[in-house]
């Protein structure tokens, strides 16, 4: 199931995610929306209701960790409440530009695909990505936030190229 957006946000407040957190989520779903829909109007394929819905849900793990693990908690909710695989997926790769399997050993996650591969992914973890708490943000902001919490720098480049990769899509 792909909810509406009135319904998506119902699901968060179900969860016992916090109005901070659903705020957040709203600014990253209108955030990649309007993403989605350049992108679309430049002549690619992309669910934009999709980007829209999976960026609403994105945190919705954070009802039960606000650490890595939220993805994974996130994933766990979304098949409790038996919403579509892609929001599943949206779920799962949104945080930084993806997590390489190598590290999700030493992170402590399960086995499974953390890394964005579809348009829909990338854009919902790179408008995430854009977002600090409730405030959108460049990517020079972003950098310069990344760096002053001591983020590794291939994190910081990962995310680098995905705004690259969405900007070129943008023109």
């Amino acid at each position: 199931m792909i909810p509406d957006k009135n319904a998506a946000i119902e699901l968060l407040k179900l969860a016992g995610c916090s109005d901070s957190v659903i705020i957040h989520c709203i600014v990253v779903s209108d955030c990649a929306r309007e993403l989605a829909e350049i992108i679309y109007h430049n002549g690619y394929a992309v669910d934009i209701e999709l980007v829209q819905i999976g960026a609403l849900l994105h945190d919705i793990g954070r009802s039960r960790t606000h650490d890595i693990r939220h993805g994974v908690e996130g994933v766990i909710l979304a098949k409790e409440f038996r919403l579509d695989d892609k929001i599943v997926d949206i779920i799962r790769t949104h945080i930084g530009a993806g997590i390489a399997p190598e590290d999700t050993v030493s992170l402590g996650l399960p086995p499974d695909r953390y890394i964005p591969l579809t348009l829909e992914e990338k854009i919902v973890a790179h408008a995430d990505n854009l977002v600090e708490d409730e405030t959108t943000v460049s990517i020079s902001e972003k950098v310069e936030i990344l760096r002053k919490k001591g983020r590794e720098e291939n994190i910081i480049e990962k995310i680098i190229h995905l705004n690259n990769e969405i900007e070129n899509m943008i023109g």
